[in-house]
């Protein structure tokens, strides 16, 4: 009968009543004895919070590393096609002219003509 009692008595608790267990509750499942028999998952979790901020870190330091590296990339792009606007102006006609004549050399005022070998007769 004593089950049955109590069955009857939880039924007939009031809501006040109810949130005082409930409260009851909470704080045996928030007790040294819970905690202490739960240290093997709450080492978990911590491994678990201390890889999430270590991952987080890496993957922090990694995005500042790429970006250091795409700056130096546009950096040499610019470079590159820079110097090679440069090389294009250098190997115009004219350029190659007014380098020329500092050595001495002067543009043909005639065309370039062909030298044709005449083959003899037995």
């Amino acid at each position: 009968m004593s089950t049955e009692e109590n069955i009857a008595q939880q039924e007939v608790l009031t809501p006040a009543q109810r949130v005082r267990s409930d409260w009851r509750s909470l704080v045996e499942k928030v007790s040294y004895k819970a905690i202490v028999n739960n240290i093997p998952y709450l080492a978990f979790i911590v491994l678990l919070c201390v890889i999430y901020i270590s991952n987080n870190h890496r993957a922090l330091e990694m995005q500042r590393e790429l970006n250091a590296k795409h700056k130096t990339l546009k950096e040499l792009r610019w470079k590159y096609m820079d110097t090679k606007s440069q090389l294009m102006f250098v190997k115009t006609e004219t350029q190659v002219i007014k380098r020329a004549e500092g050595v001495g050399l002067k543009p043909s005022l005639l065309p370039a003509y062909k030298i044709k070998k005449t083959n003899p007769g037995p």
